[in-house]
């Protein structure tokens, strides 16, 4: 049986580890151990000895810090960053071998560093040392070192830290030391030591340089440039992109490798919220910092369906809340969980108590995050929720999330890699291709301490590795380390079109190529690179062929099927042509068929957002106010009556009305922020005390009814309507039976006469209108409306009122209006089942919400290139657009 001896080797890295462990274990080297210089060093200090990681010294300093006096610090301490600029600022001590208790004399900064120093140092544990406490216990058992380390070789490093330093001079008096620097640099200090040095030449790799419009199709011409090495036959393992700063290509690269289908391995992790786990404490994050909303608690829902709060809640259950309220306050959360009854929820429980405890746990804020994420989250994302209150104060935990990263689970031995340049000088491969290549990118510039600034202690000093001469040394080690090729990429230009430099190290590197951005590709990346590169093969693609018709069709001024021309009698057509309608439908029939297919075909709506806009659009102001309308109407009905009302009872009425009609609004729709939310209710209650106090003298007896149903239409409220609401109301000779809400009806006392009255909150027309190009239906059918309801003896009278002027527009002869709507409705009916699903006078205007399926900018454009054909082909139901 053969004895291994033990030898240890040196390396820098994560990638470096993996590809020494496999080289060792493919070479049955047993007995060697791979490990970094700080790994060693606590092997030779033995016992329970660690090295202080990054997640402890947070910790430490989150814990340490409330307490620590720090002068001239003090205003900023709890301050979001102070965590990591304390924990930056304690490594680069430490690595320098920086005494900060013995120069904490020499500035008072200093003095408030080495207090923090020391507080820190009691919250860790005392087998946690500082480097230069790990060298000194390493130093005392130095003479361990042959049996602990055995003979020792460092490999890939070009540098090393000073606080290293001292005991790597020390090994040399008794174990063989080997400098493995191949073609590296050897940095100076090693002169005079009894260290051998192990030289090779430098590789001599094609070198070529490239640059590319942008930084993401640098990232584009990198996956098309791996794919083509894949298809010629090199390894993965061979293959490696880097640059100096890869945060800047991370999410091309995590895009691009999805689709793509391609292992990269991103060998400084990928952000945590770019997995499922981290999205969900990204969600919870969101509710801590910026509050609870029911946007929100639906994302959270969604991606924590399994957790202890949401599992008692039965499948469905987001349903219950109402789908456009934002819920953005504690109260508007107790009206809804007030409201909801057993009959609300899918299985006929109660569970409001279960979801009333969630959200009083959401709302406790950022001073009991931790209690929440315990609450809401498990295995690993509990894990990032507690690693990112450790990095950061919970007030900001949604930014610490941002930054904090993990390992992407792919293999790095068998992957094309994606890393820090400095993890490719000590890890070499084959084929190479560098990004970034652009002044101040690469290298990067050289900035003072964020605490311990320059002229208190030299940069050079407490930072003797700065990053520029470390970008400028990984530079030339990868172009001497690297064996076949080596592609130098640069952006020319920003995401914001600014142009970009070139950085000095492409100096001398010879003339670069320039890589259109629309370029063919020799080696597409993915499926979708390989179509948009091949024109020809892509035009054969049915919805490449589909796409380039309907464009086709937009551009002709003839009406084709992308126009809405369907089959006539379409089953489709007849059916929402025989459903019942709305003077709203009716309109939309008119003026824009085929959004009137849209919407009642194909069910398309505008997507609602609950969040609260800045103000309210005019058709929620007019929501509004007639909601205050109809809420101060039947109050006044029922003390007594409007016509007995005066303008006091009326103010009274209006202002209550407008506080319940807030709270409910409140809780079931998006509101503006606070002052402009009160002055739009200050505004509706102007309106709706106009509307009430203006009008003709009411006869004696007189009822009013506000938001009458009629035709089918359900009831708003428990208030009786003055006919039986489920009978049809049908238009003559159109085939339409037509249903809706009247905004207020008032019936006198003996029977005989009745005003239908629709308020309209916006700016009155000119002029006296009757059917204003087909926009206006509604004064008509209403009024023939309450005339087939209540019976041909009762005189209507129907007017449109404008409570801003205040106008009241009255519809001085209703029969012959009727008359001429019958007309045209009966014409549109027929040119609609006909198959002339067409643009009108509507289609892409302002108030268009489904204009976002047509052409940009359809009115200017679309809408008037086809206007002439679609005026011919409709005949008499374009009429109607020119009525007055």
């Amino acid at each position: 049986m053969t004895i291994a001896h033990r030898s240890t080797l040196i390396v820098h890295g994560r990638l470096a580890m993996r590809k020494s462990r496999l080289a060792a274990g493919r070479d049955a080297r047993h007995g060697l151990q791979i490990m970094s210089f700080e790994q060693a060093a606590v092997r030779l200090a033995g016992g329970f000895v660690r090295p202080i990681d990054d997640e402890s010294l947070r910790s430490a300093i989150q814990a340490a810090i409330p307490a620590t006096p720090m002068g001239e610090l003090e205003s900023i301490k709890t301050l979001p960053g102070m965590i990591d600029a304390a924990a930056d600022t304690l490594h680069k001590a430490w690595r320098a071998g920086i005494d900060l208790a013995a120069r904490s004399a020499d500035h008072p900064r200093l003095a408030a560093i080495a207090r923090l120093e020391a507080a820190v140092l009691d919250q860790l544990p005392t087998a946690m040392m500082r480097p230069v406490d790990i060298v000194a216990a390493a130093m005392a058992r130095i003479g361990h070192a042959p049996a602990v380390l055995g003979p020792v070789e460092i490999t890939g490093l070009t540098e090393l830290s000073p606080c290293w330093r001292p005991l790597l001079q020390a090994l040399t008096d008794h174990i063989p030391v080997q400098w493995t620097a191949g073609p590296r640099g050897i940095p100076a200090w090693l002169e005079g030591m009894a260290v051998t040095i192990a030289r090779a030449p430098a590789e001599a790799p094609e070198i070529s340089a490239v640059s590319a419009a942008t930084s993401y199709h640098e990232a584009v011409e990198a996956m098309r440039w791996a794919r083509g090495l894949l298809a010629s036959g090199v390894s993965p393992s061979e293959i490696a992109i880097a640059t100096a700063s890869p945060a800047d290509y991370d999410d091309h690269f995590l895009a691009l490798r999805a689709d793509a289908n391609i292992d990269l391995h991103f060998v400084h992790g990928i952000r945590t919220v770019a997995t499922r786990e981290g999205q969900a404490a990204a969600a919870l994050a969101d509710i801590v910092v910026r509050g609870l909303s029911q946007s929100r608690l639906r994302r959270l829902a969604a991606l924590c369906r399994e957790s202890a709060p949401f599992e008692a809640l039965p499948d469905g259950w987001l349903r219950v809340l109402p789908a456009d309220a934002p819920l953005s306050t504690e109260g508007a959360w107790s009206r809804v969980l007030t409201r909801l009854t057993p009959e609300h929820w899918p299985d006929g429980k109660d569970h409001a108590p279960a979801l009333r405890a969630a959200v009083d746990v959401l709302a406790k804020g950022p001073d009991a995050a931790s209690e929440i994420g315990e609450a809401f989250l498990s295995g690993r994302g509990l894990a990032i929720w507690r690693k990112a209150l450790v990095a950061g104060p919970a007030a900001s935990i949604d930014a610490t999330l941002e930054t904090l990263k993990q390992d992407d689970g792919l293999e790095a031995c068998v992957s094309i890699v994606w890393m820090p340049a400095s993890a490719l000088a000590s890890s070499p491969r084959r084929f190479v291709r560098l990004l970034g290549l652009n002044s101040s990118r690469w290298p990067r510039g050289i900035a003072e301490d964020r605490l311990i600034p320059d002229h208190i202690i030299s940069t050079p000093v407490l930072d003797p590795l700065p990053v520029n001469l470390a970008d400028r040394r990984d530079f030339e080690t990868i172009l001497a380390t690297t064996a076949d090729t080596v592609v130098l990429s640069r952006a020319r230009r920003d995401s914001d079109g600014r142009l970009l430099g070139r950085s000095p190290l492409l100096a001398g590197r010879g003339d670069e190529i320039y890589l259109r951005r629309n370029a063919i590709p020799t080696h597409a990346f993915s499926e979708t690179d390989r179509l948009m590169g091949r024109p020809k093969e892509f035009a054969a693609d049915p919805q490449a062929i589909g796409a380039q018709g309907c464009w086709h069709d937009w551009r002709q001024a003839d009406i084709t099927p992308h126009d809405g021309l369907v089959r006539a009698d379409h089953p489709l057509v007849l059916a929402i042509l025989n459903r019942t309608q709305s003077a709203s439908s009716l309109r939309r029939l008119l003026r824009n068929p085929l959004s009137f297919v849209w919407v009642y075909a194909f069910g398309w709506r505008e997507p609602q957002s609950s969040a609260e806009p800045l103000v309210l659009d005019a058709l929620g102001i007019g929501d509004l106010v007639h909601m205050v309308l109809d809420r101060a109407l039947r109050d006044l009905e029922a003390a007594g009556g409007l016509a007995a009302a005066d303008a006091q009872s009326i103010e009274v009425a209006v202002t209550q009305a407008v506080q319940a009609v807030a709270a409910d609004w409140e809780s079931e729709r998006p509101v503006p922020p606070t002052v402009i939310w009160g002055r739009t209710l200050d505004d509706a209650r102007v309106l709706a005390g106009r509307a009430l106090s203006y009008g003709d003298a009411l006869l004696p007896g007189t009822r009013s009814y506000g938001e009458v149903p009629f035709g089918g239409s359900e009831a708003k409220t428990a208030t009786e309507a003055p006919w039986d609401t489920s009978t049809p109301v049908t238009i003559p000779d159109t085939g339409f039976n037509i249903a809706g809400y009247i905004d207020r009806i008032d019936i006198s006392g003996d029977g005989k006469r009745a005003m239908v009255r629709d308020y309209k909150t916006g700016r009155p027309p000119r002029g006296d209108i009757q059917l204003n190009g087909g926009r206006e239906l509604q004064r008509c059918l209403y009024a023939f409306a309450v005339k087939a309801l209540l019976g041909d003896d009762v005189a209507i009278s129907a007017s449109l009122l404008y409570p801003r002027e205040p106008i009241d527009l009255h519809l001085d002869d209703p029969e012959a209006v009727l008359a001429q709507i019958t007309r045209y409705l009966r014409a549109a009916r027929a040119s609609f089942a006909g198959g002339a699903a067409l643009p009108g006078p509507d289609t892409g205007g302002d108030y268009d919400d489904l204009a976002f399926a047509l052409p940009a900018n359809a009115s200017a454009t679309y809408s008037k290139r086809k206007m002439p054909a679609v005026t011919e082909r409709l005949g008499e139901v374009a009429q109607v657009w020119e009525a007055e």
